[in-house]
């Protein structure tokens, strides 16, 4: 790493403060309580998102939306449609359409991580997915963490990445300082993980030395005898998950009728009325306990686990997708085309 004289570039400094607010002071001790009880770290993989610089923004960027994605082709593909429907919806000026248009058309046939339309940056962006563990338990939420105690099902999840500012000097307290610090050096070294991705972890501790935490998320996990596996995606809240395994037990996928001349339904689809009754009353007893984070039903047991994300930083920014980094498919027209007109040519 190159020598810095005097202050230090942004994506190397890690600013700590203090401040002297009761809230903040619980928070702080219940993570330093929660690092002393889960004190290792497994690495689930990388997530991938959208990030934007705008000109009063640099050198910092900000995500748009969740970073939940785990394939970086598809986070294209929705940078493709938010500016095509940018291009078709948000301007009449000529000169603004070609630009927002051509950033289209290279995002169509280029396997690119970053297009600039209209004086704006548009970046696909990586983070690392992690737990924290202690004693062969994946650390459950903190009594700190935001969250509530609803149980609509229907309930809208708040974003709390969407607008996230990733800004490494900003100022955090000494427990998120001690904890990036601590997150510096790690890299995929497990034998699990295929050479090449072994070695542009170990490339990415140099090319971004930084690391920022984003906002914490939450998941509900089953716990089996060596591993856990996922049974829901990641939610702003710790209820938010706990939602999310009640409707996994009460709202499964409707039986199909066998029809003639197509497969036949997986068995994993078919839904068993004696297992659904059994599910029905254990989601009811979880509703009834006040935030409740595990549940054993059927042999099964579910736990909702806290899961943090880690993006590397580096002099321009957040760290992109790298080479070993896998995708299903390349990229591809999935709009019609539009002139500078807004007139649009649908195929035949």
């Amino acid at each position: 790493m190159e020598d810095h004289s005097g202050k230090s570039p942004d994506h190397l400094t890690i600013n700590v403060t203090h401040r002297d607010d009761p809230v903040f002071e619980v928070t702080e001790a219940d993570a330093f309580a929660s690092v002393r009880k889960y004190p290792n770290i497994v690495v689930r993989g990388p997530l991938f998102g959208l990030a934007e610089q705008r000109r009063g923004d640099r050198p910092r960027w900000r995500l748009m939306g969740e970073l939940d994605t785990g394939f970086p082709q598809m986070v294209r593909d929705e940078l493709n449609s938010h500016l095509w429907f940018k291009a078709r919806d948000e301007t009449e000026d000529r000169a603004e359409r070609r630009s927002l248009l051509a950033a289209v058309a290279r995002l169509e046939t280029e396997k690119t991580d970053e297009v600039s339309a209209c004086g704006v940056r548009y970046r696909v962006v990586r983070a690392d997915e992690f737990a924290r563990i202690g004693d062969g338990r994946l650390e459950p939420p903190r009594a700190t963490d935001p969250d509530d105690d609803g149980w609509d099902l229907d309930a809208t999840e708040p974003c709390r990445t969407d607008g996230f500012v990733v800004d490494h000097a900003a100022a955090v307290g000494l427990s998120e300082g001690i904890g990036r610090a601590g997150l510096l050096q790690l890299s995929y070294t497990a034998d699990r993980f295929p050479a090449d991705v072994r070695a542009d972890s170990r490339r990415a501790l140099t090319t971004h030395p930084g690391v920022v935490l984003l906002p914490t998320t939450f998941r509900v996990v089953e716990r089996k005898e060596m591993s856990w596996s996922m049974v829901t995606g990641q939610y702003s809240t710790p209820q938010g998950a706990r939602r999310a395994l009640v409707d996994h037990l009460t709202r499964p996928f409707p039986e199909l009728p066998d029809l003639p001349g197509m497969p036949e339904v997986p068995a994993w689809m078919k839904v068993d009325e004696k297992e659904a009754a059994v599910n029905e009353r254990a989601a009811k007893k979880f509703m009834a306990r006040r935030r409740a984070n595990e549940l054993i039903v059927r042999g099964k047991r579910f736990e909702v686990v806290r899961v943090e994300r880690m993006m590397r930083i580096g002099p321009d920014g957040p760290e992109k997708s790298r080479p070993s980094d896998v995708d299903q498919y390349g990229p591809s027209q999935i709009h019609p085309l539009m002139d500078e007109h807004g007139n649009i040519t649908h195929g035949t």
